[in-house]
């Protein structure tokens, strides 16, 4: 039996998805396998087989527990004295696209591959979003 490969010209879709009232965790890992392409049978683990997603109502995702107060995000500027450390709760009221962005960039390849396919993720704290014209299909999670 011989082993096939995905093309390198395939048609990338577009998905919209609304992150009202959805866990975080769960939303991330869905969103990282459409951008993989693991939902698709040509998956291929060295090509970008994977579609676009716009993720609308990133300031309404939902935790479980005490993640809002307990969670922290960490940035080091690589001096002493450099760490600064912020709660869920704070990254929400300020940028909650960064909250869904880094988790699904945590779940994807570590590699110039990762790198690309977290370029197709398009994240919006309100309703709205530009990419009306590209006709995205409406996933329900």
């Amino acid at each position: 039996m011989k082993t096939t490969w995905a093309k390198v010209d395939m048609d990338k879709k577009w998905y919209l998805v609304d992150a009202n009232d959805v866990i975080l965790g769960r939303l991330a890992s869905k969103i990282a396998k459409i951008l993989m392409g693991k939902n698709k049978p040509v998956y291929t683990p060295f090509m970008d087989t994977g579609d676009f997603v716009v993720v609308v109502n990133a300031e309404k995702i939902k935790v479980t527990g005490k993640k809002l107060k307990d969670k922290k995000y960490y940035a080091y500027s690589g001096y002493f004295g450099g760490l600064k450390e912020k709660t869920l709760e704070e990254m929400l009221d300020r940028k909650p696209e960064d909250v869904i962005r880094l988790a699904v960039k945590r779940m994807l390849p570590k590699n110039r591959l990762g790198r690309k396919m977290i370029k197709k993720l398009k994240i919006y704290a309100g309703n709205e979003h530009p990419h009306a014209a590209q006709q995205p299909e409406k996933l329900e999670f």
